[in-house]
């Protein structure tokens, strides 16, 4: 088959990169890549992308297309970074608009600041489709962990991003601004209802002590497996088990640097008058 896929763990936030790569015109996208960032030292380093870099480098890939599922919540983007290295066009689904318009007033970006998509190369609307080299790719809207999700899909391989994790965890969360859990049930049901022999690339993991690291499963092993909408749990009882469990999780540790960072594309505020950019972190204000 021409589709190559290459993951990338990344432990400190359990996010899963991947490097899809189209093996007859070397063509290649790079689907949530991460930029590491120390909260506490406020530094960033490119160690996650580089490893992607040297991956295209060995295989001589080209990249077209940098794909971002949704405006992450835990890790900030190396999109910028790694355009700026390798090329590319960055692209997310359409509805990011509508979370740019909700960080945009906490965060106090002010007017320069536009809610149109635009600080993105080019945004998906449900069902597009597109190239990468001759593998043809479409865009699958999955709203409810944040209005804004998208899928990918190319060929027998669905990148799912938070919508769904390995069966043993379950589902992403749904109570971000604009996260609905009615809405990841049926986006849910929309992936479940592709063929059973599907594979589904997860953006995260957070393995439990008996077994190690994972992202890949299938139609088939969520719809026997997955302990929060395996075959027979209902919409109701989806919705009544999230909400249950989104109300005892706290905030993700870098939701708040890494959010003004991921609806700029990943790129980082405008330096101010002595060179350095600052990450704003309003206080009292997220709920």
């Amino acid at each position: 088959m021409p589709i190559q896929i290459q993951p990338f763990f990344e432990p400190v936030t359990g996010t899963v990169s991947y490097v899809l790569a189209d093996s007859v015109s070397r063509q290649a996208a790079i689907i949530d890549p991460v930029l590491d960032y120390d909260s506490a030292a406020g530094r960033t380093r490119t160690t996650s992308a580089d490893d992607i870099l040297a991956h295209i480098r060995d295989r001589r890939l080209t990249v077209q297309w940098i794909l971002e599922t949704h405006a992450h919540a835990d890790h900030l983007s190396a999109a910028a970074y790694l355009r700026q290295q390798a090329g590319g066009r960055i692209a997310i689904g359409a509805s990011i608009c509508q979370v740019q318009q909700v960080f945009k007033t906490l965060y106090n970006l002010g007017a320069d600041f536009p809610t149109d998509g635009s600080q993105f190369d080019h945004l998906f609307a449900d069902g597009d489709t597109f190239q990468i080299g001759t593998l043809t790719a479409t865009a699958i809207f999955v709203p409810g962990h944040t209005p804004a999700d998208m899928a990918y899909q190319v060929e027998d391989a669905v990148f799912t991003g938070d919508t769904l994790f390995m069966p043993d965890l379950g589902t992403a969360r749904a109570d971000f601004p604009g996260g609905d859990a009615r809405a990841l049930y049926r986006s849910i049901q929309r992936l479940l209802a592709l063929p059973d022999a599907t594979r589904l690339f997860a953006c995260h993991d957070y393995p439990p002590d008996t077994r190690p690291a994972a992202w890949e499963s299938s139609v088939a092993d969520q719809k026997a497996h997955n302990i929060h909408v395996r075959d027979g749990i209902t919409e109701d009882a989806f919705v009544a088990l999230r909400q249950a469990r989104d109300a005892t999780l706290s905030a993700p540790a870098l939701i708040l640097p890494s959010l003004q960072v991921n609806i700029r594309a990943g790129v980082l505020p405008r330096a101010e008058d002595n060179g350095v950019s600052y990450l704003k972190i309003p206080v009292n204000a997220l709920q």
